[in-house]
């Protein structure tokens, strides 16, 4: 880490002690649904939106650094995780896309924390299929009226603000007709569901419904140049969709295996510390391992991000990073229940919890299975293309020149 970010470390990690533990306890209770508090003391604090500009409240970090505060704050669990990164994947949309008036009337305010964001992108029909969707913006004049529906919104009961992807009626290619909107709570935008969640609970995870909801020219996502732009705009935030969850992922494991490991130093059987057994020691191993590892995808992901590089090995190493970092942690909150045992089932230690809240890391923001089809895609694109400027091994087998043994089809 730069000095800078080891300042920025200590600033989140400073901010993290901040949140009050009844607060995690009524969210998990489902009596907070939605913690402004929370969102107003990050932005007091400059902790939200840190790789934009510094003209609009950003700090101008890379990802590599904002990486860092993703751990941070994941170690509060996927709710509060996912609500502070909503402020950078919303923020990329407006920050990269957005009018210069946009800018100043959304992305300020956004990174004060006066205002909160959501994003509405999942729709009943359609979950990984983007492109079905089915929510339509009929235009009239300046105005767009929008009918149709989104669910599993993170923030959906108390945003101010939501990006909302929608087919622009009359524009018959679904890629081409679909367009970005920033939509401001009001007539015609209801919540009419709050889902009651396994885990990561009291983020007002909800359905939208929009019933002739008028957004004004003005609100679409780079004004009318930004009319049909949905899926460039779509395509650029499944970089800070995936890479925010990685980072954070990092965090929540992090939290659940050290409350293990100090358990394991503390607890004693058959006259010994349980560390001490081989079943445990190489569970900590494992974890320790895992996390190391996720570190290490995340960076590479985050500074190819952050490079010019191309779209498709940012795709790739963003897909690889969301995979990795997200099973691993699964794989590691479970160590950390093990390692513990029957105590770690009950509430009195928060591992039951933390088990709950990253069971739904593995299939938000791309399911797994889609990263699967991710990564594979764009390393195809680019080996098949690729002129082999090293070794080519095939030729080091004892009978490679038997060509006529070499048969790729079936003919």
């Amino acid at each position: 880490m730069t000095a800078e970010d080891k300042l920025l470390k200590e600033k989140v990690q400073e901010f993290v002690k901040w949140v009050p533990r009844q607060l995690l306890l009524d969210m998990d209770a489902d009596k907070v649904r939605y913690p402004k508090e929370f969102i107003r003391e990050a932005g007091k604090r400059n902790l939200l939106g840190l790789r934009f500009d510094k003209k609009w409240g950003g700090s101008g970090m890379p990802w590599t650094s904002e990486m860092i505060a993703l751990e941070e704050v994941g170690v509060l669990g996927t709710s509060l995780g996912c609500l502070y990164s909503l402020f950078s994947i919303v923020g990329e949309a407006i920050h990269v896309f957005g009018t210069e008036e946009q800018k100043e009337r959304f992305l300020i305010p956004m990174l004060k924390g006066e205002i909160g964001v959501a994003e509405g992108l999942t729709e009943p029909r359609g979950g990984s299929d983007f492109f079905a969707a089915t929510t339509k913006a009929t235009r009239k004049g300046d105005i767009f009226y929008l009918n149709g529906q989104k669910r599993f919104v993170v923030g959906a009961e108390g945003a101010d603000v939501i990006l909302v992807y929608a087919i622009v009626d009359g524009i018959e290619n679904p890629k081409k007709a679909m367009t970005a909107f920033l939509v401001e709570r009001g007539p015609g935008v209801e919540v009419e569901h709050v889902y009651g969640l396994m885990g990561t609970r009291g983020g007002g995870t909800g359905r939208l419904v929009f019933k002739n909801a008028a957004v004004p020219l003005k609100n679409v996502l780079g004004g009318e140049a930004g009319i049909g732009n949905g899926t460039s705009v779509f395509h650029q935030m499944m970089i800070p969709e995936r890479l925010t969850s990685s980072g954070a992922a990092v965090g929540m494991a992090r939290g659940a295996f050290e409350v293990a490991a100090r358990y394991t130093d503390r607890r004693k059987a058959f006259g010994h510390i349980i560390r001490e057994f081989e079943a445990v020691n190489t569970k900590v191993s494992k974890s320790i391992t895992l996390l190391d590892a996720s570190r290490a995808l995340n960076y590479m992901a985050a500074k190819t991000a952050d490079s010019t590089a191309s779209a498709g090995k940012i795709r790739r190493l963003v897909s690889e990073a969301k995979k990795f970092s997200t099973e691993s942690a699964w794989e590691i909150v479970n160590h950390a229940m093990q390692m513990m045992g029957g105590i770690a089932y009950t509430d009195v230690y928060p591992i039951e919890k933390m088990l709950r809240d990253i069971r739904l890391i593995t299939i938000w923001t791309g399911t797994n299975e889609i990263m699967d089809l991710v990564i594979q895609h764009e390393f195809f694109k680019d080996f098949l293309a690729y002129k082999l400027k090293s070794r080519d091994t095939e030729d080091d087998a004892i009978n490679a020149e038997l060509t006529e043994e070499k048969v790729y089809n079936d003919d």
